[in-house]
């Protein structure tokens, strides 16, 4: 049959011949604590530049047994990974570390900047948010625990771990900081995007003339498109 890419990756999930990837859910997130919840402010925000809005997100990787965490930051528009660490806990520690390295790699200190996370302890803690403050940074969060309202970076843990398998072997910490890192670079570097209009990462962050891409979501609960 003559027929292109695309039109192959049309019939292939219509017709259920796409291998299925196994789902690991992980509860990373606790949000019954004592420290303050910020409203969700990117819900009204049109997003057109780098370094607009940050998403975060805590995901586990590597075996149930033994697993470690790895904290993502990512810009909005580019889908750039700005920050990231990886531990063998949920401490705050661990996300104020991924958290200080986007800052350091942040080149639009005059334009405004919102952090958008669900709301987890590590986020609301005194101690993440006075790196916030200090940085002028606005914190923005998700209302309810639908994955959707934060679905840029549920879809970065999706790629890093279907495409790149940084979970598929059972390491270290050690190991899996190199292992992550060099996925990471490679990512940004390499990985093309629909929604960059095939840009990478690191392209699309280094321009604000294109309009990033939505598609609409197939989740019901979610009838507003979603960026990806």
């Amino acid at each position: 049959m003559d027929m292109g890419r695309d039109k192959l990756l049309a019939i292939l999930p219509a017709n259920h011949l796409l291998i299925q990837p196994k789902r690991r859910y992980q509860i990373t997130t606790n949000s019954h604590h004592r420290f303050r919840k910020h409203q969700n402010l990117v819900l009204s925000i049109d997003i057109n530049r780098p370094e607009q809005v940050w998403v975060w997100d805590i995901t586990y990787i590597g075996k149930r047994d033994n697993p470690c965490s790895l904290s993502l930051v990512t810009d909005a528009y580019s889908k750039k990974i700005m920050g990231y660490y990886v531990a063998n806990n949920l401490n705050t520690e661990s996300s104020v570390m991924a958290l200080k390295m986007a800052i350091k790699q942040r080149i639009h200190l005059d334009l405004p900047l919102v952090h958008h996370s669900d709301r987890g302890l590590q986020y609301c803690a005194d101690q993440y948010q006075s790196v916030l403050q200090k940085n002028n940074i606005l914190c923005s969060m998700t209302q309810n625990s639908d994955p959707y309202e934060n679905a840029v970076a549920e879809r970065i843990n999706g790629i890093l771990k279907q495409e790149f398998m940084i979970d598929k072997y059972e390491q270290n910490v050690k190991n899996t900081k190199v292992i992550v890192k060099q996925a990471v670079e490679i990512y940004n570097q390499n990985r093309p995007y629909f929604s960059n209009y095939l840009l990478t990462p690191n392209q699309m962050h280094k321009q604000n003339k294109l309009k990033i891409r939505t598609y609409k979501t197939k989740n019901s609960s979610n009838k507003s498109a979603t960026t990806v």
